[in-house]
């Protein structure tokens, strides 16, 4: 089962005010709720055996986990959606939680950026309908050949449907075929205006690509298998929003990168709320990546991803000591 981001707070405010030892206020300010909904949710807490850690439940053990990913990698919050033996597909409930989550992020009048890819695209097809006030929903980057699924402006419009929300697209390709037409194009009013305009975003929503033959950007044609080959070679990492970034979370230095129509990673950045979803373990590179460049301030994995996170940080930690 997934969990529920409604009881979040609950598990958050247990996990602050009794391993971290805050205060009820200090543990209202980080939440930023009022001190009397943190007395209700420890009192909670307390009634369900929720701060009980041997004789909880697997709900809380993937919670337990979130807030230490939270602490270790200095995300503002982490879900987890739990193993799940009884599916074909665990990347099923991830995607689900990451539709939930990502509803409850959702304010009146908020901006939101959309990326593109498979697990974009599957958030919006599984994602609840809300009748939400004055919400803009924007396309993060340019768009991809017709033929193509999980394109840009299907995932923009698809989430702007199901918000009730203003879908705003990008009328650029992803790729341009030269460095100095794509600058020509960034140039144009239009174009620069939305370009300039990402930073003032509330909330972004997507995930990292790998750099790898079964990347969007090889499926899509922008790039063959051996010029992905030959980027990762010059240390291509993951993909965000249509943009190759190395280890670090930087933009990689290549022509490609000169091509392509997309938000600049300083815009993204901008951006206060950055949930990125991610469903594939092959991922885990590139997520690393992402995280590192700060890309990512909200984060949706499984299980198994988790704890691959939390082995990574605790050896860099232990080498850094």
């Amino acid at each position: 089962m997934a969990i529920r981001p409604a009881e979040q707070l609950i598990h958050k405010a247990a996990w602050l005010y009794y391993a971290h030892g805050l205060r009820q206020d200090q543990v209202a300010s980080q939440l930023n709720i009022s001190r009397a909904s943190v007395a209700m949710y420890l009192r909670k807490a307390r009634e369900t055996g929720i701060v009980n850690i041997s004789t909880s439940t697997q709900l809380f053990t993937d919670d337990v986990m979130a807030r230490k990913l939270e602490d270790a990698l200095g995300l503002d919050a982490v879900w987890i959606a739990p193993e799940n033996g009884h599916i074909p597909d665990p990347s099923t409930d991830i995607a689900v939680l990451a539709a939930s989550v990502f509803l409850e992020l959702v304010k009146k009048g908020d901006r939101i950026g959309v990326a593109w890819g498979r697990t974009v695209y599957t958030i919006a097809d599984i994602m609840s309908y809300a009748d939400l006030q004055d919400v803009t929903v924007v396309q993060l980057c340019g768009n991809l050949g017709a033929p193509y699924s999980y394109r840009p402006d299907q995932c923009t419009m698809e989430i702007a449907r199901r918000l009730n929300a203003k879908g705003l697209n990008f009328y650029a390709p992803l790729v341009l075929s030269t460095e100095e037409l794509a600058r020509a194009l960034r140039a144009e009013p239009v174009i620069r205006e939305q370009l300039s305009g990402i930073g003032d975003c509330d909330l972004a929503l997507y995930s990292v690509g790998a750099v790898d033959a079964d990347s969007h950007l090889v499926k899509c044609g922008a790039l063959t298998s051996g010029e992905m080959a030959e980027l990762r070679d010059q240390g291509a990492a993951g993909v965000i929003a249509g943009q190759i970034i190395d280890a670090g979370g930087k933009v990689l230095d290549c022509s490609y990168n000169r091509r392509v129509i997309s938000a600049e990673l300083a815009s993204l950045r901008a951006i206060a709320r950055r949930l990125m979803v991610v469903q594939e373990d092959s991922k885990f590179e590139p997520l690393l990546a992402a995280i590192a460049g700060g890309l990512c301030t909200h984060l949706v994995v499984g299980a198994h991803m988790a704890q691959r996170l939390l082995d990574q940080a605790g050896a860099a930690l232990q080498k850094a000591s």
